[in-house]
């Protein structure tokens, strides 16, 4: 997201619901995701990821509430919300007999691309991604992460401007996944909205702007990484240490912390404001000559963020 820009929605859920009979999958889901901006959807298996998602491409119908893409409804515009859309699913369906260049041909076309245009585009993503040397085998001689590439590449073939990911690195190596998740980042700067559905926590707090996890098809959690650990997870914990054991008590930050541990070399606090608390400190250890070797945040994961809500 582009700092000091407003940017309007290109997703837009309000009250989105899914009820199969007796079971409401998805149950009156409100968010928007900006342009430029990348939402991880997460959620343990059965929480509404999926048939929300795709509801959001028009695959499903809501029971209830609505949604837009791009300014589409999402039912009365299906055909241009399908579009404007990439869809990436968990398993996706390939047409193992096809050669991988007629694969993506044959998509561009459904999506009205000119023949020069999608060539060209398929040879540019192709090569991204390191298959241009196989786009004459057939797709039943690719490797799963082979597989999963070339699904993602059909997805982005048409430059949609929202793309929905579902596990989009599952199957991949270390170099594939980094190649995608390179891929995902490019998106955001280029003005894509991406919305992440992944297990990958690292992979979820590396990507994206903000986070959103849903449990039995409702929403209870929305925010950035950051603003969610500090609402769960506390204050900030900080870590001092000193390269010499302290001659004299530890300095009085007059409640601006509070204190966990400490010694003769070290201290951990938490506070709520550490660009106040961690100068402060620093310039009363100096004024009594203490030598500070590092003063640094204690790790917090989207793990830790994840698991506290899910439990």
């Amino acid at each position: 997201m582009r700092a000091g820009v407003l940017l309007s929605p290109l997703i837009q859920a309000v009250g989105l619901t899914k009820q199969f009979e007796n079971l409401v999958a998805v149950d009156h889901l409100t968010f928007t995701v900006a342009e430029g901006q990348i939402l991880a959807l997460l959620g343990p298996n059965g929480a509404g990821k999926t048939t929300t998602v795709r509801m959001l491409s028009s695959i499903l119908k809501p029971t209830d509430g609505y949604a837009r893409i791009d300014g589409c409804d999402v039912v009365n515009d299906a055909r241009q919300v399908r579009h404007r859309v990439g869809h990436l699913t968990e398993f996706p369906g390939l047409y193992l007999r096809m050669r991988a260049g007629d694969y993506l041909d044959f998509f561009g076309e459904l999506q009205g691309m000119r023949a020069v245009e999608r060539q060209t585009r398929a040879e540019e993503l192709l090569k991204q991604f390191g298959l241009w040397d196989a786009r004459a085998r057939r797709l039943a001689e690719f490797s799963k992460g082979m597989r999963q590439k070339i699904a993602l590449i059909r997805a982005m073939l048409h430059a949609p401007r929202v793309l929905f990911l579902d596990e989009p690195t599952s199957a991949m190596d270390p170099q594939s996944a980094k190649q995608v998740r390179d891929a995902i980042a490019d998106l955001r700067g280029k003005g894509h909205t991406v919305i992440l559905c992944t297990h990958n926590l690292p992979e979820a707090e590396t990507l994206a702007d903000r986070i959103a996890v849903i449990r039995r098809g409702k929403l209870i959690a929305l925010g950035t990484p950051e603003k969610l650990k500090r609402d769960l997870l506390g204050d900030a914990l900080i870590e001092v240490k000193l390269a010499q054991p302290l001659t004299e008590p530890w300095p009085n930050l007059n409640g601006n912390v509070r204190v966990e541990a400490y010694g003769e070399m070290f201290l951990r606090y938490h506070t709520a404001a550490p660009e106040l608390a961690n100068p402060l400190l620093l310039e009363k250890l100096h004024s009594i000559g203490a030598q500070v070797l590092s003063l640094s945040e204690m790790p917090r994961s989207l793990e830790d963020v994840y698991l506290k809500l899910v439990q």
